[in-house]
């Protein structure tokens, strides 16, 4: 197989045509949600058109609904190496960890425990932490190391007792693009007995998951991060799923995954999530029919993964020497996402990344959910500066954006 070149990738997204101030946007948000192909609005509007419809009718455009979930339902199952039965869909991430934790929370007693991390999002942190006042469960938190930005294993192995039901972590961190250990989270999980959350959100998009080699019980993602439409997926294994009492409305199935499901679904935004797959698994060869989607996933994501490296260090490398630029989190050569935190000293975050729109840098600025992330950095409220690689990045985007920081610096 072929890998599709960066101009060909650019081809299909439209948002790249946009100019600012006369000049070309380079979009450094992904982290937050990015650009979205041709292919994914055009199968979402093909649906809207064509088939818009409510479910489980017996009239064409229901029926046609009924698939179309069910092959979004296959297709996010061929991403992460899982059944269909495993794949539920929901607003978000968010949402879907809420109303899965309080499920769950359903199950436990005063004093079960549940292990989540400083590293993490917060939408893997709150919805455990409320079972803290709703069940009277214990929330273990580990640790982060600052200076390093990866976890403190030492404080992981100490929060993980007897009394442990669940370990909730991040794959990988959003605020600084740390990669975690997650075979190590799980082998300890597994020592209790206790079952493990992964949020993948960030990883997703940089990484090709494969549930069962990782052996996780639950993970989830986001469409809009991996160059879809603002939906979210989870991943159960099935027998938990079914075990699990979701709540629901009466009418509503009772068997797996649609008993995770509450109400309508947003259906073109499930269609829009399989095109997105299908987008990366595209860019693998030139004949989007040659060898199976797994495959020509895993061939896409190893090249989009040597790129993103080399585009990472570049960045990394090109920022550190200019005065007055700190950087955050793991250097280029440890497990990394290309997303590289960094802030400029004496320049809130969010006049660095207004200064840098003026030149059509488009970055993202604050805590991003992470906001324990921040506090353990020493950071105020304006927090870091984020700037994250996709697939449509180039490597004179990343010289444009170096130039741009060492101008804001120096001002």
């Amino acid at each position: 197989m072929t890998t599709a070149s960066i101009a060909d990738i650019r081809a299909n997204f439209p948002a790249l045509k946009r100019t600012h101030n006369n000049h070309p946007v380079a979009y450094f948000d992904g982290p937050g949600g990015t650009q979205v192909p041709h292919q994914v609005v055009a199968a979402m509007s093909d649906y809207l058109y064509n088939q818009n419809a409510n479910t489980h009718w017996a009239y064409p455009t229901s029926e046609e609904t009924d698939a179309a979930i069910e092959i979004a339902r296959e297709t996010c199952a061929e991403f992460l190496n899982a059944s269909p039965k495993e794949i539920a869909f929901g607003a978000n991430m968010t949402t879907l960890v809420f109303n899965l934790a309080r499920a769950l929370g359903k199950t436990l007693q005063p004093g079960d425990e549940i292990v989540v991390t400083e590293l993490d999002h917060h939408a893997n942190v709150a919805p455990w932490h409320y079972l803290k006042s709703e069940r009277g469960i214990n929330l273990e938190i580990v640790r982060m190391e600052p200076q390093t930005g990866q976890l403190d294993w030492q404080s992981f192995e100490q929060s993980v007792t007897k009394r442990t039901k669940l370990i909730a972590i991040g794959a990988a961190s959003n605020a600084l693009g740390t990669i975690n250990d997650l075979a190590r989270a799980i082998n300890l999980a597994r020592s209790v007995g206790a079952l493990v959350f992964v949020d993948a959100v960030h990883y997703v998009p940089h990484a090709l998951v494969d549930v069962q080699a990782l052996d996780c019980d639950f993970l989830g993602m986001s469409a809009y991060k991996f160059y879809g439409p603002h939906e979210g997926v989870l991943f159960g294994k099935v027998r938990l799923l079914e075990s699990i009492d979701f709540p629901k409305l009466i009418p509503a199935p009772d068997t797996a995954p649609e008993s995770v499901e509450t109400g309508t679904q947003n259906h073109e935004g499930i269609v829009g999530t399989a095109a997105a797959i299908d987008f990366l698994a595209s860019l693998a060869t030139a004949s989007s029919t040659a060898g199976t989607r797994r495959e020509r996933l895993t061939n896409a994501y190893d090249e989009l993964h040597r790129r993103s490296a080399a585009l990472t260090e570049r960045l990394w490398n090109g920022l550190a020497p200019i005065n007055g630029v700190r950087l955050y989190g793991p250097p280029p050569d440890l497990p990394r996402t290309p997303t590289v935190a960094f802030t400029v000293d004496g320049v809130a975050s969010t006049e660095v990344s207004r200064r840098l729109a003026t030149r059509g840098l488009f970055l993202s600025h604050g805590d991003f959910y992470a906001a324990t992330v921040v506090e353990r950095l020493g950071l105020g409220a304006e927090g870091l500066v984020r700037a994250g690689c996709a697939c449509y990045t180039t490597e004179d985007e990343i010289d444009r954006l170096i130039a741009g920081v060492e101008e804001v610096a120096l001002s």
